[in-house]
């Protein structure tokens, strides 16, 4: 048995979870826990836990943090105290070989108390917190999803760590076929961008993408996410058609637009522990990809910057995913299970 913990934030930490399952033998089971419903297209089971995120984390209760050895413990917290003791009835009744945690250093460190090996997902950001220090210093192995010659992804991960396994970035694209070029422009000559704003949250502001689209009349902007574009389940056709992709920088939509081979635009978002923006300056200062990093989203000069990306090579995001990273996790994942099984 197998289980996964999924956090809740936007919808890539669990899209990175079904990602996984296709590499895994043929009859493994799997059992996923989350706050989150059980997603469409998830085959095996499903634990739901009660949420523990209710309150406002910048607005702390009284030693949520258990003076600052963890993230997030409110005292007296029904659903903390429920989610807590869910995952410890499931371990009891399933006794896992291990239990891949994508993140939270919390249930890591309960799932390490049970005697349960953990293999954590780490975050690009500064790790280097003592509860960052507590959960992942416990794992098993810690397994980084981006590619072991991009540097200064992530603050407090010793590079040499014997635990580290960089299995580059994976996505639920993996496997189909990129297209090699962006689609011929249409018949009055414009081109495509996309822009993927997400579900964990944006900066950017209708009036913002209302000043891009009238400063650059030779593109057609499409907004998938947030809050005034629209959501679709699988972007694949929408960014198989873009000539440039504006992204944020959270890790699967960063593989994702990696996987499509398409040249982006990368503006980091603000996240805790500074997680989009380390990710964004380790793209850019590697100077290989096919990004260019804006801080924000600029109030002018999307002409040129378009015109720019536009003539990158989106063939050299096969550095950062390559289509096997999901299959090298899934050979991690494995290779714990099965020392605890011997």
């Amino acid at each position: 048995m197998i289980g996964y913990y999924v956090h809740h934030h936007g919808r890539g930490h669990v899209t990175r979870a079904g990602s996984l399952l296709p590499h895994l033998p043929s009859g493994t089971e799997v059992t996923g826990l989350s706050s989150l419903p059980r997603p469409k297209g998830w085959p095996q089971l499903w634990v739901q836990l009660d949420p523990d995120a209710d309150a406002d984390p910048f607005d702390l209760p009284e030693d949520a943090t258990a003076g600052g050895t963890f993230h997030w413990v409110p005292r007296g917290h029904s659903g903390l105290r429920s989610r807590m003791s869910t995952i410890s009835r499931w371990i009891d009744a399933t006794r896992p070989d291990v239990v891949v945690v994508d993140t939270s250093v919390e249930v890591a460190t309960l799932c390490r108390l049970h005697g349960v090996p953990v293999v954590s997902l780490i975050q690009p950001g500064d790790r280097t917190d003592p509860p960052h220090t507590l959960g992942l210093g416990l794992a098993e192995r810690l397994v980084a999803p981006w590619p072991a010659d991009v540097a200064d992804v992530v603050r407090g991960v010793a590079p040499d760590d014997p635990r580290l396994v960089h299995v580059g970035a994976f996505s639920r694209f993996d496997g189909r076929e990129p297209l090699p070029t962006a689609v011929a422009p249409t018949e009055d000559g414009t081109r495509n961008v996309v822009v993927l704003s997400g579900a964990g949250g944006s900066a950017l502001t209708t009036k913002a993408l209302d000043r891009a689209r009238a400063s650059t009349p030779g593109w057609t902007w499409t907004l998938l996410g947030g809050p005034d574009g629209t959501w679709v389940d699988d972007p694949w056709a929408a960014l198989c058609r873009a000539d440039v992709v504006v992204t944020h920088a959270g890790q699967n939509a960063l593989a994702e637009v990696a996987a499509a081979r398409r040249p982006a635009v990368v503006i980091p978002q603000e996240r805790p522990h500074d997680e989009q923006r380390t990710s964004a300056a380790a793209l850019a200062a590697d100077g290989r990809l096919p990004v260019v990093v804006l801080q924000e989203f600029a109030d002018d000069g999307w002409p040129d910057v378009l015109d720019h990306v536009a003539g990158l090579d989106g063939c050299a995001w096969q550095r950062w995913n390559d289509g096997q990273g999901a299959r090298r996790l899934a050979a991690v994942v494995l290779e714990v299970a099965g020392r605890v099984g011997a």
